[in-house]
């Protein structure tokens, strides 16, 4: 099932689906970076702070050692006074390397990825517990990868200790007949080219790790075409549910637009295809307004509510159908209108003797 699933998801990850997963904490990480920085925060320290450390630390305990009766050790109090000095000794000797150590893990995780603050990462979840997940984390493609990174690591390591130690053999055995003070020094040098050699190693397996990293992370978000398709809904809303609202939209407007026929001055009709209502209110100014228009079964409901409230109706077929396609409703209509409108107005004012242009509220 597993693997049809991930055999379904041909489609790159959209924007949308990038974010939201950079949101939740979830991003590529390389685990031997900070191994990295572990080593070079060792090698800066060695270079930068072990020599003086190490002296003041000898010479802070040798200045102890030669005069042991300068301490009083009769009670508890005064041993732990000596212990405290101990401490500090040896703290200010290991802060520095912890420091180090600090900021080079710090530094591998802001060159990876910008810092965030997320629980999600947290959260305790039943995939971790899962034996099927195991297994697949185990045995699966990252599963291998990590086995593949540390029988590297395992190489690598061997093969820079066996050859630093096969060429420094003869100056180790040198150093066994020379001056005993110069061993920290031989030591040093040792270690540095061990860590140095190790480095090597482990950039060019960071630089592999940090790509398969990103890979592995652009895999697991890859899509399936179902995705996209109820992603895009999710953005753009349910076509459903949009034509819906679309539909209840379209019915408030025509009940508010027949609502306002009865208040209309006239309307001008094709007998049976189109109807458009006019108001007209001289004292008002301006052109005759729109309240309301239709085509076919709205066209005769706009008929039957305007002769049902003596709002006279006017059938000139040219006019009404040329209007239709021009005209909006609320809006006053256009200027190639105002005559073949004025004509008509002027024709009922005359014909039925009152004073038009004073519409019932």
């Amino acid at each position: 099932m597993a693997d049809e699933d991930r055999s379904s998801k041909t489609e790159e990850p959209t924007e949308k689906k990038i974010r939201d997963t950079v949101e939740k904490g979830n991003l590529p990480v390389s685990r031997e970076a900070p191994i990295l920085a572990s080593l070079l925060a060792t090698m800066a320290f060695f270079v930068f702070q072990l020599k003086d450390g190490a002296a003041h630390l000898l010479l802070a305990l040798e200045s102890t050692m030669e005069n042991p009766l300068q301490w009083q050790l009769g009670t508890g109090a005064d041993a732990l006074h000596v212990l405290e000095m101990f401490a500090v000794q040896m703290g200010q000797f290991i802060l520095p390397a912890t420091l180090f150590l600090m900021v080079g893990g710090v530094l591998a995780s802001l060159l990876q990825n910008p810092p965030q603050i997320n629980f999600e990462r947290i959260r305790p979840k039943a995939s971790n517990v899962s034996m099927a997940s195991g297994f697949r984390r185990i045995f699966g493609f990252k599963g291998v990868t990590e086995f593949g990174k540390a029988m590297f690591k395992f190489i690598a390591i061997g093969v820079v200790v066996a050859t630093i130690l096969v060429s420094g053999f003869p100056t180790m055995m040198e150093a066994m007949q020379a001056d005993p003070v110069l061993l920290p020094e031989l030591i040093l040098h040792m270690a540095m080219k061990l860590l140095s050699g190790v480095s090597i190693a482990t950039i060019l397996l960071v630089a592999a790790d940090i790509g398969l990293s990103r890979m592995h992370w652009r895999r697991d978000l890859m899509m399936t075409k179902q995705e996209i398709k109820e992603e895009a809904k999710q953005m753009e809303g349910d076509p459903m549910v949009k034509a819906r609202q679309r539909q209840v939209a379209r019915e408030r407007a025509k009940r508010r637009m027949m609502s306002d026929v009865p208040k209309a001055t006239l309307v001008i009709a094709n007998p049976t295809h189109y109807a458009i209502a006019l108001r007209y209110v001289r004292e008002d100014g301006g052109a005759p307004v729109v309240v309301a228009k239709g085509t076919d079964l709205v066209a005769l409901k706009i008929r039957e509510i305007a002769e049902s409230n003596d709002v006279p109706v006017i059938e000139d077929k040219l006019l009404a159908r040329s209007m239709y396609d021009h005209v909006e409703i609320d809006q006053m209509i256009p200027p190639q209108f105002f005559k073949a409108v004025a004509e008509i107005i002027y024709y009922l004012y005359t014909r039925s003797g009152t004073k038009m242009g004073v519409a019932t509220a």
